[in-house]
């Protein structure tokens, strides 16, 4: 299964004029896509899961997705049980603190900081953030992730950068 993780898109209006030609092509192309929060509105929303299924966790700046959309998830994909949630807090303790909150978790999707990381945490738990596509704030690129996961296993995961 291929997976394209965004998150921090912070779209008001018009998802398919914001988001680059290349990150679009790859979520129409794939079979689910993960967004760790702050998608802002159900409009757009709706939109992105018009062009492929979507598990989305709530932003600290979803108000308007507030009720409909959780605060966090965990499910199952292929045998990986995976974890979103917005916000991991600080960097320093991070890994500690995620297999605490998510101690099942083979994979912990998060958002929040816009800065891409891919790592693995304690236990073998991989912790993912695919930076953001549209806000790159201090990072040198728009970035976002691509997963896939067999029979059991993340096999590949990568941050991706979006030229400009």
């Amino acid at each position: 299964m291929r997976i394209v993780v965004i998150a921090d898109t912070h779209l008001q209006r018009g998802l398919t004029t914001r988001l680059a030609r290349p990150l679009l092509d790859d979520i129409e192309r794939c079979d689910l896509v993960l967004h760790a929060g702050d998608v802002t509105t159900p409009e757009t929303l709706h939109e992105l899961s018009s062009l492929s299924p979507v598990r989305c966790v709530l932003g600290n700046n979803d108000d308007l997705l507030a009720g409909s959309v959780p605060k966090e998830l965990v499910f199952d994909i292929e045998g990986v049980t995976v974890a979103m949630i917005h916000d991991s807090g600080q960097r320093i303790g991070r890994e500690a603190r995620m297999l605490r909150h998510f101690p099942a978790a083979d994979l912990v999707v998060y958002g929040h900081s816009h800065i891409p990381s891919d790592i693995e945490g304690f236990n073998s738990q991989r912790l993912f953030n695919p930076g953001s596509p549209t806000q790159r704030r201090a990072q040198p690129a728009c970035t976002y992730g691509v997963l896939e996961i067999r029979d059991g296993v993340v096999v590949t995961h990568e941050v991706l950068a979006l030229t400009p």
